[in-house]
């Protein structure tokens, strides 16, 4: 029995509409701008004139305090 065959027959055959590839992840994370955890001066550099350019593009992040 094929895979697939198997997921239908019990009942697994819905569909993900989650793309859990690495172009997938990294287009979501494009999609949602957050300020950066790690990176070079340079990549600050970047996210500071970003931010300073498209601030309508950026999701604020939760304070520590608020989670």
């Amino acid at each position: 029995m094929r895979p697939d065959e198997f997921l239908k027959k019990y009942g697994f055959d819905e569909e993900d509409d989650k793309d859990h590839s690495l172009r997938g992840r990294a287009l979501e994370h494009a999609r949602h701008l957050k300020r950066p955890h790690a990176g070079t001066p340079h990549d600050w550099e970047d996210w500071e004139r970003y931010r300073q350019e498209h601030p309508e593009d950026i999701e604020e992040e939760k304070e520590e305090g608020d989670r």
